[in-house]
C-alpha cells in the first residue's frame, strides 16, 4: 500500500495544430477559402514563424474561439480521487477514470499531502488510517464474496475507500479549455494538488505548441495584475483596484 506520487505524461495532440489553428484564424479574415491554402500550410510555404506570430497576436487581442479546433490527451496518475473531482468539474473536456468498481483495492495506493507528511505525528496517523482503510475494504470485499456477491463486490467495498486513493485518468481538452484550466489552475489560490497537475500539463503544452502556451497559465501572468478581489489575491501581483 505505497504512496503514489504525480506523474503527467503527453500521449496524443491534433496533428499539424500550428497550422490548423492559423488556417482556422485566417479564415475569419479572409475572403476566400482557407482549403487552398491548407497544401502550402502543410509544405511550409507560408513560414511556421510568420503562422505562429499571426496566431499569437491574434490570441492576445481576444480573439480565441478558432483554438477550439486543436487538442491535447494526457495521462495521468499518482493523483488523489479528491484531485480528479477537482479535475472533471471542467466540463469541456473527455475523462476515462480507473473504475474503483472494476479494479480491486488489494494494494491501495494512496496521496500523502504535503502538509501531513512534514508532521511526524500527522503522518504516523494519516498512514495508522491508511491501514485501516485497506483492512476494512479487504475485510468487507472477501465477505462480500464469500455471500455470492463474486465480481460485484468490489462496487460496494469501496464506499470505504478515501479521497487520499490514488487514481488514473486520461485526459481531453481542446486549446480554449486548456486556457482556461490554466487560468485557474495554476493560480496560487489553487489548491496544491490540481495546481501540480495543470503546472505539468502547461509545461508540455508550451514545448508542444509555444506560440498558443508560452504565455499561458494564472490568468494574472497575462493581465498584469490579479483579477481576484484583494481579500484573496496572494499578493504576487497588484490588483485591479491598486492599478486603477
Amino acid at each position: 500500500m505505497p504512496q503514489k506520487n504525480l506523474r503527467v505524461e503527453f500521449m496524443a495532440m491534433t496533428p499539424d495544430a500550428l497550422s490548423l489553428i492559423y488556417a482556422a484564424f485566417r479564415q475569419c479574415y479572409h475572403a476566400g477559402f482557407v482549403a487552398d491554402m491548407w497544401p502550402k500550410l502543410l509544405s511550409g510555404e507560408v513560414d511556421p514563424e510568420v503562422q505562429a506570430d499571426f496566431v499569437s497576436k491574434t490570441m492576445e487581442s481576444g480573439h480565441d474561439s478558432p483554438v477550439e479546433h486543436v487538442s491535447f490527451t494526457f495521462a495521468i496518475e499518482g493523483i488523489s480521487r479528491a484531485c480528479s473531482h477537482q479535475i472533471v468539474r471542467h466540463r469541456l473536456a473527455s475523462y476515462s477514470q480507473q473504475s474503483q468498481r472494476y479494479v480491486a483495492e488489494n494494494d491501495m495506493d494512496y496521496i500523502l499531502p504535503p502538509a501531513i507528511a512534514k508532521i511526524p505525528e500527522a503522518r504516523e496517523r494519516f498512514e495508522q488510517f491508511m491501514g485501516e482503510v485497506q483492512s476494512a475494504y479487504s475485510d468487507l470485499r472477501q465477505i462480500l464474496v464469500d455471500h455470492g456477491r463474486k465480481s460485484k463486490a468490489n462496487e460496494d467495498a469501496r464506499f470505504v475507500l478515501p479521497q487520499a486513493a490514488e487514481t488514473k485518468i486520461v485526459m481531453t481538452m481542446n486549446c480554449r479549455s486548456l486556457h482556461h484550466f490554466f487560468h485557474l489552475r495554476c493560480c496560487n489560490r489553487a489548491q496544491w494538488e490540481v495546481r501540480a497537475v495543470a503546472d505539468a500539463m502547461l509545461e508540455i503544452c508550451k514545448e508542444k505548441l509555444p506560440a498558443l502556451f508560452t504565455k499561458g497559465g494564472a490568468r494574472c501572468e497575462q493581465l498584469g495584475f490579479c483579477p481576484e478581489s484583494p481579500k484573496f489575491a496572494c499578493g504576487k501581483y497588484p490588483t485591479r483596484e491598486k492599478i486603477s
